[in-house]
């Protein structure tokens, strides 16, 4: 029988769930809410049955102090035992945080979601502004567009690029406007300048962004076209999306260069290229295969 969360009303600690104080990503406390976690849940695909088991089996383990990725941690070992393809999606957005902490893997994941866009990308560019030289993350064109990206990777979930950023950019982009690049083969300007970030935005960021004409794309900005509806659309999943891989060989993988799980659908040597001959990869191709 399925014990709802609604049922649990003491933790272990002898409180209910509305005294627990938690530790949001950007250090701050707030009152822990069961409908924030229900609503993860149910958007990540798990099915109502689903969610009230995982908070069913979660909820007596809260404490105060615990962290946003401590239950994240907890939930997702929970829903992982009972629908792995949720688990998944549920996961993404953490899979995307761990591409750092170099924020390198962060840039290629960027342009290989642009790839599938259609764009010819090179990723770490110089190019020679008006007054300096500028290093660019992305370099994005085709026929029409020449963009110039700025991949902002945060390791914290609470972290916002804010307007300073924005700004940044902003000033990148009018030193380096008026002149002509060499990409695709032609001579041209930059038509366009992007922040891409794996998290979110201030609001006086979009406000600015929105007055400038620039564009932001965040993990859920805008309401559509973001990061993850690029990621999902595209089935860009990154590596480390695999529960079937060990960290360590999750890092291999992405020193290698081996960002997207679909890579390794198309070249499946490339895991005992990489991970070793003795390597048996079958699993971890099952498991991108369920990803389709």
């Amino acid at each position: 029988m399925t014990e709802t969360a609604d049922a649990v009303k003491k933790t272990k600690s002898g409180v209910s769930p509305e005294e627990i104080t938690i530790v949001k990503a950007n250090g701050h406390h707030e009152t822990f809410d069961s409908e924030k976690l229900r609503f993860s849940l149910l958007n990540s695909g798990a099915s109502q049955e689903a969610t009230e088991d995982v908070l069913a089996h979660l909820m007596p383990e809260l404490h105060s102090g615990m962290t946003t990725g401590d239950i994240y941690r907890h939930a997702f070992l929970i829903l992982k035992n009972i629908s792995k393809p949720v688990a998944r999606s549920y996961s993404l957005r953490r899979a995307v945080m761990d591409l750092g902490p170099s924020g390198f893997p962060f840039e290629d994941f960027v342009a290989a979601v642009l790839r599938a866009k259609g764009f010819e990308c090179l990723t770490r560019q110089t190019v020679l502004g008006g007054c300096v030289p500028h290093e660019v993350d992305v370099v994005a064109y085709n026929e029409k567009k020449l963009i110039m990206i700025e991949a902002k990777f945060h390791n914290e979930l609470g972290t916002k690029s804010d307007l300073k950023v924005v700004l940044y950019i902003k000033s990148r982009f009018d030193d380096i406007k008026d002149n002509v690049y060499k990409y695709g083969g032609k001579d041209r300007k930059v038509t366009d300048s992007w922040l891409v970030t794996n998290t979110k935005f201030s609001s006086t960021a979009i406000h600015y962004a929105e007055c400038k004409n620039m564009t932001l794309v965040g993990w859920n900005y805008p309401e559509k076209g973001n990061l993850q509806d690029m990621i999902e659309e595209e089935g860009l999943h990154p590596v480390t999306c695999l529960t079937s891989l060990s960290e360590d060989r999750k890092r291999i993988l992405l020193a290698a260069g081996i960002v997207l799980c679909s890579s390794i659908r198309e070249k499946p040597e490339m895991l005992t290229e990489v991970l070793g001959h003795d390597f048996d990869g079958q699993e971890v191709l099952n498991e991108i295969n369920e990803l389709k």
